[in-house]
């Protein structure tokens, strides 16, 4: 029972604290990894992905039409996946001014799209984007820029979020990501960044290989491009903006998703963790996604070890007894948060432990392999309150359990 908790314990401190203190470590002893970065203009392809986004997508467009990019060489590709709304015809309003608009004729997921997209896309540089996200006027020039280095073959920008204290989960999310930005400029400088934000990322086309219908794109696509020898780099000028999520379990679908599609992509592209073929990048891919992914794995291993340790020392006291209050925190974040009580201080334990959740049901539906292909606009599905309280109540439940069985 020692070893296991001490074991998980160990592990979590190194998932959230030690990686980011072995990153630091490394750029400090190696330096940074410098990318020959200069002014170029090479054709790019701008492919937006869009289902039902009727209400952005006028918007998103006029941003794409204003970008500071050269417009003869900047060709726009819209993938609607079968969208039963308006987004079609608001997209061929646009035609004349060059915009492209690839229907497909049945819902097939975001990535089969992708797939038929990259196939007509004319640009040596493929820039993939979601209807909801807002280009900084400079973006594109800022991605391509790092592609003058002929060892870089995929550029990630950096999102920002906005009008995130306008909703429960605004805050906790822009907390995260922010923590999660540093890691990736870390991964940047020494060796290369793991994965991509599917808002804002750019590739060669030479180096795109047609991806499963499971597939995520911004995950699977850059352990490809990693596989055939070039790195992945982040580039913090080339910015985007989209609105947080409004309630807590849009976030949580959304992470059952991200982390069913991409541990589903990493078995099949496993040999990335070796790394006698891979050096330090395979570490990377280790800590920064798959322990992270086994989070819930280990929080419920120290919990449940703790118990029957409690009485055998101080030590065991007060670890059980911090794992009671935080539980108990996010019990009462999730409380709060169905009356619309806003507590910053409360929310982050409820947010911790959200994730975690949806992390292992993620890991639950990639090991049976009922991996979700298509998605929907959580944007566009605002439930009442009633219907989250139903959805959220065997979450409390089970908080509430392993509080009252830790006690």
């Amino acid at each position: 029972m020692k070893i296991i908790f001490w074991a998980c314990l160990s592990i979590l401190v190194y998932i959230y604290a030690g990686y980011p203190v072995l990153l630091w470590v490394m750029r400090q002893l190696r330096g940074v990894k410098a990318v020959e970065k200069k002014p170029i203009f090479p054709h790019v392809t701008l492919i937006i992905s869009a289902y039902n986004e009727a209400r952005v997508i006028r918007q998103k467009l006029e941003n794409a039409l204003a970008l500071h990019y050269p417009r003869e060489k900047l060709e726009i590709i819209v993938v609607s996946d079968a969208s039963t709304d308006e987004t079609d015809q608001v997209v061929s309003q646009y035609e004349s001014q060059g915009v492209i608009l690839l229907r497909l004729q049945e819902r097939q997921g975001k990535t089969v799209g992708l797939n038929q997209a990259v196939a007509m896309a004319q640009g040596e540089i493929l820039v993939f984007s979601d209807a909801n996200a807002l280009y900084d006027p400079d973006a594109i020039g800022h991605l391509v820029a790092n592609f003058a280095d002929p060892n870089v073959g995929y550029v990630t920008g950096a999102s920002c979020y906005i009008k995130k204290d306008s909703s429960f989960v605004g805050w906790c999310e822009d907390l995260y990501w922010k923590y999660d930005l540093q890691i990736k400029k870390l991964e940047s400088q020494v060796e290369s960044m793991v994965g991509a934000d599917g808002t804002i990322y750019a590739i060669r086309k030479e180096l795109y290989t047609p991806l499963q219908p499971q597939d995520i794109n911004d995950f699977v696509n850059p352990l490809q491009i990693i596989r055939q020898g070039f790195r992945g780099v982040f580039e913090p000028k080339a910015l985007c903006y989209e609105q947080t999520m409004h309630h807590f379990e849009e976030e949580f679908r959304r992470k059952v998703r991200i982390v069913a599609r991409s541990l589903r992509g990493l078995m099949r592209e496993r040999a990335l963790l070796n790394p006698g073929q891979f050096g330090f990048y395979a570490l990377e891919l280790l800590s920064h996604k798959l322990l992270r992914w086994f989070t819930p794995v280990f929080l419920l291993g120290m919990a449940i070890t703790n118990i029957p340790l409690w009485t055998r020392g101080t030590i065991y006291t007060v670890t059980g007894t911090l794992q009671a209050l935080f539980y108990a925190f996010a019990g009462l974040g999730f409380l709060l948060s169905l009356f619309r009580v806003k507590s910053h201080f409360l929310y982050f334990p409820y947010y911790f432990c959200l994730i975690n959740l949806a992390s292992l049901c993620g890991i639950w539906k990639a090991c049976r392999g009922t991996v979700p292909i298509t998605w929907e606009p959580e944007r566009e599905r605002r439930e009442d309150l009633a219907k989250r309280q139903s959805f959220l109540v065997p979450l409390v439940s089970v908080m509430l359990i392993s509080v009252g069985s830790v006690v």
